[in-house]
């Protein structure tokens, strides 16, 4: 999870969220629900100009619910939609490199591992970690 996504996360930050993504032509963002409850969310950006067709790909679960199959499942359904519906032809996904469980869901979920990229993130305590950066064609 990067220092951008709002910690703690308040009924503030989520009502922006549903704010940025309601009455939109092509819904690119979705609250992953299990069992009627909020566990995480799921998302992609297109890019523009000279990345056109391209995009960002990202997701985040709650630690109660990792470890379940959730977020491979929401992984390969939205991967496949950004792609067919989106009109997509390349997805990113950046993870930090420590984080095992991501770079699985995103293998998983049929991203290739294409490069690292040494020292891009600042954790949120700080520290300086690589980021491994995945991509899934169309």
């Amino acid at each position: 999870m990067t220092r951008a996504f709002p910690h703690p996360y308040t009924l503030g930050d989520a009502q922006r969220w549903l704010d940025l993504n309601t009455n939109v032509p092509l819904a690119r963002h979705f609250a992953i629900e299990v069992d009627g409850t909020l566990t995480g969310g799921i998302g992609f950006d297109p890019y523009g100009g000279e990345r056109d067709g391209a995009g960002s790909f990202g997701y985040w679960l709650g630690r109660k619910y990792w470890g379940r199959g959730i977020a491979t499942e929401a992984a390969r359904i939205l991967s496949g939609y950004a792609l067919k519906e989106g009109g997509l032809r390349r997805l990113e996904a950046l993870v930090f490199a420590e984080n095992a469980a991501s770079v699985r869901v995103l293998e998983k979920a049929d991203f290739s591992l294409e490069g690292v990229l040494r020292q891009h993130y600042l954790d949120r305590a700080g520290r300086v970690c690589d980021a491994l950066l995945f991509a899934r064609l169309s």
